[in-house]
């Protein structure tokens, strides 16, 4: 999910604050979501403190989330093709399957080798069981783009894991995008192409789940949904210049779409868009909105929202690795006898940590080994173009063999 680049800049290379607060709101309910699904798990009777409708805003928007960060990744990644290549027809297929394996993979890899130690060590909750098909079909899932399928048959698996269905939806959609942009980039059928995406997200979460809730929240049409309409924006935004009177209306438009959306998404799973599954594509809108409207104005968020834009900043290292926190704070919670006193702290610890984490992974080691794998795939290229050139001179009697 949130795989996409770390950062796209504006034209004076600042960060664009509404894509950071965006991710960060996503990792935040993402984050709530699962510390929530513990204590529930646990027997944990805390939400009887709370009202119905604040309980489902704070700790039930996890999927919707995930929603948002599809949008976030399909502005970016087609953002920053249109600003790395000019135009989408003309995307380099070499070039882009090198910059995403350099900011996915290294994490990902390091993620799966210490899930696999874990597994092995038969540490709880990081055990991949039988039913669910063992190590081995977990790692194949997981490499393969297709961890959402293993779920939808074989249930869900464990924490760490289940989180990389979202990886595989959107790792599925960019395999070939850089192929229908080379094929169609300049012409209307691109176009065509993503609004099918964005119409069949809906019967996918529904008419096409067939009954499973699993395949109904994890399907590949519904996650391809929000990165199409992510692209779509993207594209917009990129030859339409909006007024100042346009901007104003899409910002407050989509920011009171998304509050609204999330605020009483409660009503929104239960009601004719949860039914038709809509719901999403209602927040997607929002979302693609809002997005519009920060990137063209440059939007500067106030200070009080940078806790938010911070974690978001370093979304996609929080999510892959927010579960070891969440699994070790949950287990020091229950090893206090489950205080209901502690259990705001016990969300608040798990938000600053995860965060703390990610930030930290980040620096030291995905973003050092973002650049190091882009440097040296850069400088093959360079090795290879001179070597050509210096073979092509010599065949032209224009550059003397070295003596050997």
């Amino acid at each position: 999910m949130a795989s996409a680049e770390s950062t796209i800049r504006a034209g004076n290379s600042k960060r664009l604050d509404g894509i950071d607060l965006l991710r960060g709101l996503a990792i935040f309910f993402v984050l709530m979501n699962h510390v929530n699904i513990r204590l529930l798990l646990a027997k944990v009777p805390y939400l009887r403190f709370l009202p119905v409708q604040l309980a489902h805003f704070l700790v039930w928007n996890g999927q919707l989330g995930v929603q948002m960060f599809f949008v976030v990744s399909g502005f970016l990644i087609t953002s920053i093709s249109l600003r790395r290549w000019g135009q989408l027809s003309k995307v380099s297929l070499r070039d882009f399957y090198i910059f995403r394996f350099a900011r996915i993979a290294p994490l990902l890899f390091l993620l799966l080798a210490v899930l696999s130690g874990l597994h092995f060590a038969n540490v709880h909750n990081f055990v991949v069981t039988a039913k669910t098909g063992g190590l081995g079909r977990a790692l194949f899932a997981a490499l393969t783009f297709h961890m959402n399928v293993l779920e939808a048959r074989r249930g869900y698996l464990p924490g760490n894991w289940d989180i990389l269905w979202s990886l595989s939806v959107e790792e599925m959609f960019y395999l070939f995008f850089p192929l229908v942009c080379r094929l169609f980039g300049r012409g209307k059928l691109f176009i065509a192409i993503l609004l099918a995406f964005v119409a069949l997200g809906a019967p996918g979460r529904t008419l096409f789940a067939h009954g499973s809730e699993v395949w109904s929240e994890y399907c590949y049409l519904g996650g391809m949904e929000g990165i199409a309409l992510g692209c779509l924006t993207a594209i917009i935004v990129s030859r339409v210049h909006c007024s100042r009177c346009a901007l104003w209306v899409l910002g407050i438009g989509g920011t009171t779409i998304v509050a609204l959306s999330l605020a009483f998404s409660l009503q929104g799973y239960s009601d004719w868009l949860g039914r038709t599954g809509l719901n999403f594509t209602v927040l997607g809108l929002g979302t693609c909105m809002f997005i519009a409207a920060t990137t063209q104005t440059q939007w500067r968020s106030p200070r009080i929202l940078t806790p938010l834009l911070k974690i978001g900043q370093y979304s996609y290292e929080v999510y892959l690795t927010h579960m070891f926190i969440v699994f070790g704070l949950f287990g020091l919670f229950l090893d206090l006898g489950k205080p209901m006193r502690l259990v705001p702290v016990l969300f608040t610890i798990t938000i600053v940590v995860a965060g703390a984490l990610g930030g930290a992974v980040a620096h030291l080691y995905s973003e050092p080994m973002n650049r190091y794998l882009r440097q040296k795939s850069q400088s093959a290229r360079n090795l290879g173009t001179g070597t050509c050139e210096r073979i092509g001179s010599r065949r032209l009697g224009l550059v003397r063999p070295e003596k050997t």
